[in-house]
């Protein structure tokens, strides 16, 4: 699977988006409470780019693009009605970056040269988190529900200045979440090895290593007071980028 979908017809990111358990099981949806949070971190920071690059700043986070970069844009009446009916009764945010992610990939379709080619992909890791667990919701104060997990947005400035933040991989998402508290640890000897305390819900420690064959493995490096070990905490954003490195085998960035 790639890692940027960028180039999807409409057609198809509507297809994806119907395909969404937009209020799915919560034990699951919260077993993805990470990898949705850092996708919609992601998301903030995409955003912020695209928002400067069409100066629509007022209408970040959540806000459809081809309105800025095209106010004449109009969709194919077939696909306009399926869109309507999918947004109908969602959130505020969900609806207006649903409408965006299908408009833009239409409006690429039409007229590539009105979209830009220096920023990543804008609806994406919106789309992803999408597929990892439904929908989220906004608060008056600025606050992000994920389902099990809630946060303020920040500045645009501050998303905008931001790297990275997660990999669009599924492997790494998926190696990223997991049920019940995690803090992530790296080796102290530059070998990019990444390291899990895992405390599960029911209770009890697990302390895990990653490989990209196995996934994540039993370890007893971390079993000593973190005195002992040649290990720091690290985290989650860095932990991601190590785990890329073991699944892509890339030079850590």
């Amino acid at each position: 699977m790639i890692d940027e979908r960028g180039e999807q017809a409409a057609s198809e990111v509507l297809e994806r988006l119907c395909a969404v358990e937009w209020i799915g099981d919560w034990s699951e949806v919260f077993g993805k409470a990470m990898s949705r949070r850092l996708l919609m971190r992601e998301h903030l920071r995409r955003a912020a780019l695209w928002s400067q690059k069409h100066s629509a700043e007022s209408a970040w986070p959540f806000f459809d693009i081809t309105e800025y970069i095209d106010p004449e844009f109009e969709l194919s009446p077939s696909l306009s009605c399926k869109l309507e009916e999918l947004v109908r009764g969602q959130p505020s945010g969900v609806k207006a970056t649903c409408r965006g992610a299908v408009h833009l990939a239409e409006l690429r379709e039409q007229n590539p040269a009105m979209v830009p080619h220096d920023l990543p992909d804008l609806y994406e890791p919106l789309i992803r988190l999408y597929e990892r667990g439904g929908e989220f919701i906004t608060d008056n104060c600025g606050a992000v529900d994920l389902t099990g997990v809630s946060f303020r947005t920040g500045s645009l400035q501050g998303n905008a200045y931001n790297t990275q933040v997660v990999p669009l991989n599924d492997a790494v998402l998926d190696a990223l979440d997991a049920e019940g508290r995690v803090t992530f640890y790296a080796s102290g000897d530059d070998r990019g090895v990444v390291f899990r305390r895992l405390l599960p819900q029911g209770g009890g420690q697990r302390d895990e290593v990653f490989s990209a064959t196995l996934g994540w493995q039993p370890t007893t490096q971390l079993s000593t007071s973190e005195v002992d070990i040649e290990c720091i905490q690290i985290y989650d954003q860095d932990a991601a980028r190590l785990i890329e490195h073991a699944v892509l085998g890339s030079a850590p960035r």
